[in-house]
């Protein structure tokens, strides 16, 4: 979360009651069939990763991602932990806009699906947890000496004059978790945080202190208390940090407010310092891809390490549809740097990447489609062919091919004039439908991305979006990935 102007940056969502009222009736919409195909309008370029038996699973940044439930995922101010071959994400959930709802637990085993599991944290009564409260930048490591996961997160009144830190604890990944309390780490203030465990198994807290800049603290050997500072730097929030050749990565942001600015990092070769002068990463001027620092994961496999860089795009006026990217970042010999990537495929096991380049795509109400049960197609001048199926009932694709069978991630883009999420269901060749969440656009010619993993048979498919309830979205296009 950011921490500028504590006034200006607390905004609650005037949509979060109607908000929990659609996703109450998503729940109970049951799986119900609905229909999708059509021929490719487009295609383009060649991605470097070969054909694969699994289908082709890509990272979409900044595109909208649903869990299991077909809800938004909740991975704002995220944190990220492996656990064996999982993945689990604490993210902050904005269903109540800035104030605490919980610290939602997703996991995932490739980065790119991901399914929520219970809450780490939940709403109570009172208390640090309780109503009027900011929970914030959730962050977990597991102690390997007490086999507990430890949490640590910002803790603050909706005034940001509490600027504490909070801890908890759990003996599984996604808890429920202990909260065991907040305070001011070694007196000092701490809004936005993060956790860093160093090779040899010594954590630190990365802290950013009004009063004196970006602090780095070392933590007890049980994780839960600050024992001793390590150095501080100049004032920066949203920390990050990573350890590549025995050099540290330190990464964060101007304190904007909610406007995003150009990140900065410097580099030590100890966590004392000293430290190089802090220099951009992304492009100077693209505000790091508008985006704000939230954790970099490493990804290690067996042909090489990817580090990927989870930064905010904050939307204060509706944090529940906030965006989060995630990027490939270069990082080694002292360097870091990002590059924007629309689409990119990652091997986890490899711990290898690759541009996804090669995509067909197709056009709602253009050639082999058909539209029913009210599905029309209406002006649009900011989608492809200037239109878009709207009113769903059903629309149909006839004929979306792939060369191998597997899982898919379906890029797609449609427009939602609305000031709330709308839902479609998606099914592919008679299969359960998934449902998907669509955030607002901002008005009728202006479109978004959503994405979707579907599993596709070799050759022609046949997908069905419908709509639940009295709510969806007009499609513009869908574009499947194709195997280089």
């Amino acid at each position: 979360m950011r921490s500028g102007n504590s006034a200006e940056r607390w905004t609650i969502s005037r949509w979060s009651t109607l908000r929990l009222s659609v996703l109450t009736a998503v729940a109970a919409v049951g799986v119900g069939m609905l229909t999708v195909g059509a021929h490719a309008v487009s295609g383009a370029g060649q991605s470097s990763a070969p054909p694969s038996a699994t289908g082709v699973q890509a990272i979409v940044p900044a595109a909208a991602w649903s869990d299991q439930n077909g809800v938004l995922d909740q991975l704002h101010g995220v944190g990220v932990l492996k656990v064996g071959d999982t993945y689990y994400a604490y993210g902050e959930d904005k269903t109540n806009g800035g104030q605490f709802t919980a610290v939602a637990c997703y996991s995932s085993t490739d980065l790119v699906t991901w399914k929520r599991g219970p809450n780490a944290l939940s709403l109570q009564a009172s208390g640090d947890l309780g109503p009027n409260r900011v929970i914030e930048r959730p962050k977990v490591l597991y102690n390997a000496a007490t086999h507990k996961y430890v949490m640590w997160m910002h803790v603050d009144s909706t005034n940001y004059g509490d600027a504490r830190a909070g801890v908890a604890e759990s003996s599984t990944p996604c808890g429920p978790y202990t909260y065991l309390g907040s305070s001011r780490p070694l007196g000092q203030l701490s809004r936005d945080l993060n956790l860093f465990e160093d090779t040899d198994g010594t954590a630190y807290l990365l802290s950013e202190d009004r009063n004196n800049g970006l602090r780095i603290d070392k933590l007890s050997d049980n994780y839960e208390s600050v024992v001793s500072p390590v150095a501080v730097l100049a004032d920066y929030e949203a920390p990050a940090m990573v350890k590549s050749g025995g050099m540290y990565y330190l990464f964060g942001s101007h304190l904007t407010g909610w406007n995003t600015n150009d990140n900065d990092y410097t580099t030590a070769t100890s966590l004392a310092g000293p430290w190089s002068p802090w220099k951009t990463f992304a492009p100077a001027g693209t505000n790091t891809f508008d985006s704000q620092t939230s954790t970099i994961v490493p990804v290690a496999g067996n042909k090489g390490t990817t580090y990927i860089y989870v930064g905010d795009r904050w939307k204060p006026s509706d944090l529940f549809d906030s965006a989060p990217i995630w990027l490939p970042i270069s990082i080694g010999g002292g360097r870091a740097a990002l590059q924007w990537v629309p689409s990119w495929t990652l091997e986890v096991a490899q711990g290898t990447w690759s541009p996804q380049i090669r995509t067909d795509t197709y056009e709602a109400g253009g050639p082999g489609t058909t539209l029913a049960d009210g599905a029309a197609v209406t002006t649009c001048t900011g989608c492809t062919g200037e239109s878009a199926v709207s009113g769903l009932g059903t629309l149909t694709f006839d004929d979306i091919r792939v060369p191998t069978p597997g899982q898919y991630t379906m890029t797609i883009r449609y427009v939602n004039p609305e000031n709330t999420d709308k839902h479609a269901q998606l099914s592919a060749d008679g299969q359960a439908p998934v449902t998907i969440a669509f955030p607002p656009t901002g008005n009728g010619n202006t479109t978004g991305v959503a994405v979707a993993t579907l599993n596709l048979h070799a050759g022609s498919n046949t997908l069905r979006f419908g709509k639940t309830g009295d709510t969806a979205p007009a499609i513009d296009t869908v574009a499947v990935p194709q195997p280089g």
